[in-house]
């Protein structure tokens, strides 16, 4: 990927290059965009490399992409990366809870209506089983704490579809988030070694998005609103 260069927002735009690494103090930690409505993010030279490196064959991950890097692609978790993906109106919120109150986050997509989050390894399997925790009945109540809607945690042995480096040209006028279809970075990955939240961070945006109040005013249109 020495020769080829993954092209940048136009000046002026509406595509806005997200992902740098800045933000709260850590140095690999990327840069949140707003709105997020018409929010799309382009990966970087170095977050490609990231991206690739989950594969147990990066070369062959990064000739696809030379060949056509407008075309989602299928990387395996577990290994650089877990991903955790929420319903559209939740995830929308616990991102914006990431960054208005918590860590902030590492990098972020849509894809399908839903909100991949990518978290450290390992945090697909510690995640579920904290939830479960906190979320149990307590001895001596007949009532279970309330919590998040599901989420799906995938880890080791799982992959997932990620949106392509960038997007086709005719699509940079994006529809927005709450299109089924709409396939995008919100946070790209643009550096090697990118920042990325463990489980307790998850699990302190989960349960405070899911108390009363947490999905205020969003509606199926909203957009993940980070800033």
């Amino acid at each position: 990927m020495t020769e080829r260069h993954i092209p940048s927002a136009r000046p002026g735009s509406r595509l806005q290059l997200a992902g740098r690494a800045a933000g709260h103090g850590h140095p690999h930690r990327p840069r949140a965009v707003a709105p997020a409505s018409q929010a799309c993010a382009y990966v970087t030279l170095a977050g490609a490399e990231w991206l690739a490196s989950a594969s147990d064959r990066p070369g062959a991950v990064r000739q696809a992409w030379l060949d056509r890097p407008t075309v989602p692609a299928v990387l395996p978790c577990g290994r650089e990366f877990d991903v955790v993906s929420a319903p559209l109106v939740f995830g929308s919120a616990l991102v914006d809870r990431l960054w208005s109150d918590g860590p902030g986050s590492g990098p972020v997509a849509v894809h399908r209506g839903r909100v991949l989050v990518f978290t450290a390894p390992g945090t697909a399997s510690r995640l579920p089983a904290l939830l479960r925790w906190l979320t149990a009945p307590v001895t001596g109540s007949a009532r279970t704490a309330a919590g998040p809607p599901p989420v799906l945690c995938h880890g080791r042995g799982d992959a997932v579809t990620l949106p392509a480096l960038y997007p086709e040209p005719a699509d940079e006028e994006y529809r927005g988030p709450a299109t089924p279809l709409a396939s995008r970075w919100l946070v790209a990955p643009e550096v090697r070694t990118p920042w990325l939240p463990g489980p307790e961070a998850l699990l302190w945006a989960c349960v405070r998005t899911a108390r009363p109040g947490g999905l205020a005013g969003r509606g199926q249109e909203d957009g993940v609103t980070v800033a």
